[in-house]
């Protein structure tokens, strides 16, 4: 690895052991094994670095989860929910330091505009993609109030298990009971 890559990789480890805000620059030295001083050179400062190493952690965890719903196809809109949960709470141990980080990066974006800008984009993005993994069509297909509804809906749903698996991953629901309240929600009484 470059001098460069392996500074990103000492942020990711910092952000999940240490968080954003308690993270020096002398922390992230020792754990890259990179001199002090190339933080500023290759990235102007601690904090642009750490906001790289928190986009990159948030994208590296959606090519993880995707290639994982990608792998199981299915003709059914209902299977294909179900595998995307499915593929959801699998990866959810292996990734929680990525998904600390990716947490991360939303109080972040609140004081800093890039990381905003570059979230927005990842959002929209996975909401597409979300959107397309869902219907079993190419992300280019989708229509774009159908990202609007449905890739903002599931959006939620991902966003918001991967929040309950780190503050109480026993608590997280079975792929069954999850279903199950998707199909009451949508159930007419």
């Amino acid at each position: 690895m470059s001098q460069r890559e392996d500074l990103l990789a000492g942020a990711k480890k910092c952000l999940a052991e240490k968080g954003y805000s308690k993270t020096t620059a002398r922390d992230i030295a020792a754990a890259s094994g990179a001199h002090l001083a190339s933080i500023g050179y290759h990235f102007g400062s601690k904090d642009n670095l750490m906001n790289t190493a928190v986009l990159e952690a948030t994208s590296d965890w959606g090519d993880v989860f995707e290639k994982a719903v990608r792998e199981a196809v299915t003709e059914s809109p209902e299977e294909r929910a179900r595998v995307l949960l499915t593929a959801l709470f699998a990866t959810l141990p292996d990734q929680r330091d990525l998904l600390v980080a990716s947490v991360q990066a939303f109080a972040q974006a609140q004081f800093d505009e890039d990381v905003r800008a570059a979230l927005r984009a990842g959002i929209g993005e996975g909401r597409r993609e979300l959107a397309a993994l869902v219907l079993g069509v190419p992300s280019d297909q989708v229509a774009p109030d159908v990202v609007t509804g449905l890739g903002s809906t599931i959006y939620n749903a991902v966003t918001g298990y991967v929040l309950q698996y780190l503050i109480d991953p026993d608590a997280l629901p079975t792929v069954d009971q999850a279903m199950e309240g998707m199909r009451t929600l949508l159930a007419e009484h």
